[in-house]
């Protein structure tokens, strides 16, 4: 039997995610970030995967956190940068590590400002809609992805 593949995940959150819980439940559910956080931990360890988690509500610190490099793998919800950010979409494809782009919400589905996605364009898959699961399926992605080499 093979080794299981170790890896180091990188996760980032984006500007407001860490009121997650309060902020429009409607929208992006009920559960808090520490929460999501905890369901990805549980994910990682059964994985046997490294997580690192960020969140952020600035530019400059999501771009720190994507340049520190010592990771395998980026997951990252860049959230309102998602649409606006060119640097952080820059930061992505400088450092040459395969990234998953991840949103609680179906972006498609919303107004049409959030249906463009910088950081889509240099990430290899988007998981959007699912709630806190997508981060979860990004978690089973990235075992796939990095398992193939």
């Amino acid at each position: 039997m093979a080794d299981p593949v170790y890896m180091k995940i990188l996760v980032i959150h984006g500007p407001n995610l860490n009121l997650l819980g309060k902020r429009e439940p409607g929208i992006y559910g009920t559960l808090t970030l520490s929460e999501i956080d905890g369901k990805m931990r549980a994910k990682a360890s059964e994985l046997g995967m490294d997580l690192a988690i960020v969140q952020s509500n600035s530019e400059a610190g999501i771009i720190d956190a994507i340049q520190k490099d010592d990771y395998d793998l980026l997951i990252i919800n860049p959230a309102a940068y998602t649409h606006t950010s060119i640097a952080i979409r820059d930061a992505i494809s400088s450092v040459g590590k395969p990234a998953i782009e991840v949103h609680l919400s179906n972006i498609h589905r919303r107004e049409e400002f959030r249906r463009k996605s910088y950081t889509a364009e240099v990430s290899l898959g988007q998981i959007s809609g699912f709630g806190a699961e997508s981060y979860v399926l990004a978690l089973i992605a990235a075992n796939h992805i990095i398992s193939q080499g």
